[in-house]
């Protein structure tokens, strides 16, 4: 991977989708300094405090046969949500002019989920995506990783 440029007062996004930081070059681009301006987490609560209802089941037509329905995944519903709020707040965050760039870092899972909630302002502050599940090192790790 060829060196991240990042530019002054550009945001760098660390997330999964149970935690997001929302890091911000206090340096330069040639002598990049991220610095932890907000941390947002999920709470992870047990599936059965999530949804208590059992499986469901379909009743055909023709017949007196039965099919069973999946049950709804309550943690994956969960982490949808958290990245909704997530592109939402950067959304708040270039409008206002609180950043004008953006770099996402996340796992691919947590990519390809919140790609579909970027807006159209998201879109054209985007600088990179780089699909690697950092959040669970301390910053100055995930700066190295980025910026090697």
């Amino acid at each position: 991977m060829d060196k991240m440029k990042i530019g002054t007062g550009a945001w760098v996004v660390v997330c999964d989708g149970r935690k997001a930081l929302i890091l911000e070059n206090v340096g330069d681009t040639m002598f990049p300094n991220l610095h932890t301006k907000q941390v947002r987490e999920q709470a992870n609560p047990r599936t059965a405090d999530l949804g208590t209802d059992a499986p469901g089941s379909v009743h055909p037509a023709v017949g007196t046969a039965r099919s069973a329905v999946e049950q709804t995944n309550w943690h994956d519903e969960a982490e949808r949500l958290f990245l909704k709020e997530l592109a939402g707040r950067l959304h708040q965050a270039v409008q206002s002019g609180e950043t004008k760039a953006l770099t996402m870092v996340a796992s691919p899972r947590a990519l390809g989920m919140i790609r579909a909630d970027y807006s159209d302002a998201v879109r054209k502050a985007l600088r990179g995506e780089v699909d690697k599940d950092l959040v669970k090192l301390p910053v100055y790790e995930i700066e190295r990783q980025l910026l090697a």
